[in-house]
């Protein structure tokens, strides 16, 4: 597969979605999670990342302005141990709670399937890092792969670190009504410079009109310090 940089992955593009990327910076001293997300209705633009201990939350940047929570307040990362959860729903907590009682990141998510606001049938789009001697990572997709029968197709992949090198998914190929979902295997990318430098490119690479808020972490691989970066647009920075 071709490595590309983050902006041939999303410039141009006015409507990836909720997006995960997974890897470990150049010079290999820090594993490297960011996630993203963008909103085209109100409801979906009124949010804002916060940091809560260890995880990352999101809430209503306006509280009166809420129409429907149940879609888009959720825990988009949280850490266990040595592993961090990534993802862009609630499926957060089952992958917790299931990896708490020794079951699997594949466990938890057989039992879910993609979010069930037809006609889009956003997928759940799911990542843990394994924070071991060899850093490892893994990507999932939930998606309704026969709208019809909104029948759930699983798909898992599978990564063992390298350096510089980083992977990509995200719900939406681009914008659309319904909005098209998510194809193909997740994109290589190229992570590299500082946390905040390669954060701050993801941002600039998504539609200025969309993006709503992004949350990067690094986490040294010798001492297990973490960095946390976040940026929202309903926030001045």
């Amino acid at each position: 597969m071709k490595t590309i940089t983050v902006e041939e992955a999303l410039k141009g593009n006015p409507y990836p979605g909720r997006g995960i990327i997974l890897g470990k910076a150049k010079g290999g001293k820090n594993a490297v999670a960011v996630y993203f997300i963008m909103g085209r209705s109100e409801n979906s633009r009124n949010r804002i990342f916060l940091e809560d201990g260890d995880d990352i939350m999101i809430k209503p940047f306006d509280e009166s302005k809420v129409e429907d929570s149940s879609l888009i307040v959720y825990y988009p990362m949280r850490a266990q141990n040595y592993e961090l959860i990534v993802t862009n729903g609630d499926q957060t907590d089952t992958i917790y709670n299931f990896m708490l009682e020794g079951e699997s990141f594949a466990d938890a998510l057989k039992t879910r399937e993609f979010e069930p606001d037809a006609p889009n049938y956003t997928p759940r789009i799911s990542g843990l890092m394994e924070l071991n001697e060899e850093l490892t990572y893994k990507l999932s997709i939930l998606k309704c792969g026969n709208p019809e029968r909104q029948k759930c197709y699983r798909f898992f992949y599978n990564y063992e670190a390298v350096s510089g090198i980083g992977h990509l998914i995200h719900t939406y190929i681009t914008d659309g009504n319904p909005l098209p979902t998510y194809e193909g295997e997740p994109k290589e990318i190229e992570i590299s410079g500082t946390l905040t430098e390669f954060a701050d490119r993801v941002w600039n690479s998504l539609d200025v009109e969309n993006r709503i808020s992004l949350v990067a972490k690094a986490i040294d691989l010798e001492n297990g310090q973490v960095k946390t970066y976040i940026i929202n647009k309903n926030i001045q920075q």
